[in-house]
């Protein structure tokens, strides 16, 4: 019986397209981590790789830390390291079984009194922090730790104790918003895209694009940017487009923009490529390293909502 022919290698993007672009600068300036992530989403990597590189994040409280979020740096887990490596473990196919039950017993772990997740743990408290996350000895609840973690564990189907009074924080929190900044609503969205009640979730979505026009918290015309107000406490020319309330066609948030909207938004994330095949970090800088880690990660997020978007990227 004849061996298994291996399969072929993945086909070189076209020179100088996108693609080719951002796998050169990856190459360059990406930790393992992100290395392995691209290889996964564009060059038929395996998941394997990817798993065994975020392990290396992980702590033996089940979180994860050492700066897997390149705004909180020591080795400490943090929700929103954890929340990272969801959305990693998602992205190839692996938030489920041992690894959610390992997640949802440190989440439990480091849970507020109303049953949510706070944006920093007191436990980070020695370590370099970016100034615009501050770390306080009994932080409350926060959307934009929990939003994202509970809505990646209901995509994957998983139930856990934690969940429950997780989500109803969730639900009471979006639906009680009245005002709010970009990336709280980032987080709604990561929710109310996978919250089970999908009747509730769509009306919830529903008023906050009001919210979102009302208070142009999207910047809807890339050439009219003056237009559209940078939230305060955010860094000069933080703007936020709407690919990124609606990071793919099938996010609640989609229906927020029209298809001219939406196209414009894209040709500007299509061209905020820069020369050296990477994208752009728009929030503050507040240490040497933390762009360069965070380019490549925000490289393959623009990637993917291109390519979900049906746009040529090589």
């Amino acid at each position: 019986m004849s061996a298994t022919a291996a399969p072929p290698p993945p086909a070189t993007p076209p020179a100088r397209s996108p693609l080719f672009r951002a796998e050169h600068f990856l190459w360059l300036t990406a930790r393992v981590l992100e290395q392995h992530l691209f290889a996964h989403h564009f060059r038929n990597g395996g998941a394997d790789p990817v798993e065994r590189a975020l392990d290396a994040y992980r702590n033996e409280d089940g979180g994860y830390g050492h700066a897997l979020e390149p705004d909180l740096r020591g080795p400490v887990s943090q929700p929103l390291h954890t929340g990272r490596a969801l959305r990693v473990l998602n992205s190839i196919g692996r938030c489920d079984g041992r690894r959610a039950e390992r997640v949802c017993g440190y989440l439990t772990s480091v849970s507020t009194a109303d049953g949510a997740l706070p944006a920093i743990h007191p436990a980070q408290r020695g370590y370099p922090t970016a100034p615009f996350i501050p770390v306080v000895d009994d932080p409350p609840g926060d959307l934009l730790a929990t939003g994202p973690v509970v809505g990646l564990l209901h995509r994957n189907e998983v139930w856990h104790a934690w969940l429950f009074r997780a989500t109803e924080f969730c639900w009471h929190v979006v639906e009680s918003l009245e005002s709010s900044h970009p990336y709280e609503i980032e987080a709604a969205v990561a929710f109310l895209d996978f919250a089970p009640d999908r009747p509730r979730a769509e009306a919830a979505a529903h008023r906050l694009g009001r919210l979102v026009r009302a208070q142009r918290l999207a910047a809807l015309d890339p050439d009219a940017l003056e237009a559209f107000p940078v939230a305060p406490g955010y860094a000069p020319g933080e703007h936020h487009f709407p690919h990124d309330f609606a990071r793919t066609p099938g996010s609640l948030a989609r229906a927020w923009f029209t298809d001219a909207e939406m196209a414009r938004s894209l040709d500007h994330l299509a061209q905020s490529q820069q020369e050296d095949g990477g994208w752009p970090v728009n929030w503050r800088q507040w240490a040497p390293g933390i762009a360069l880690e965070a380019r490549p990660m925000v490289t393959i997020d623009a990637l993917s909502t291109l390519r979900a978007y049906g746009r040529a990227i090589g």
